[in-house]
């Protein structure tokens, strides 16, 4: 079974914050299971990361066998497409009640269906709500 890492999982693992052993475990649990993948705008959000170098995240995913996964379709981009206009639209019939999400979380999710049979990620719950068929580790 091949996993899609969100951001936030390898950042929890890099920071010292309550998620760290959280992120380690889906890791390792991911890991046994089969291949671990992230998307080129994960891949792009780890170097965004204040003080992270590029050679630490190449080293880091060369280490721990992450692939990074740069290529994009059309049918990925239809896909995260069609899931923020959705959510653009009941953003707006809610007043704005829903938190704000920016395309690049649509795209993490529409690789993950696309190319991968889950996704890991501590944002479940939004990833849920736009793909609804995704399948989500926690």
């Amino acid at each position: 079974m091949r996993s899609a890492l969100d951001t936030n999982i390898l950042i929890a693992l890099w920071s010292a914050t309550p998620e760290f052993t959280k992120s380690r475990d889906l890791l390792i649990q991911a890991r046994s299971a089969g291949g671990l993948v992230i998307c080129c705008l994960v891949y792009g959000e780890l170097l965004a990361q204040p003080g992270i170098k590029a050679g630490f995240v190449d080293e880091f995913l060369t280490n721990t066998g992450i692939e990074v996964d740069f290529h994009l379709s059309r049918e990925i981009m239809t896909l995260a497409s069609g899931a923020h206009a959705a959510y653009t639209l009941r953003r707006r019939q809610a007043a704005g009640s829903e938190p704000r999400r920016i395309l690049t979380d649509f795209v993490i999710g529409a690789h993950a269906i696309k190319r991968a049979d889950r996704l890991i990620s501590f944002n479940s719950k939004d990833f849920r709500l736009n793909f609804p068929k995704l399948a989500m580790l926690p």
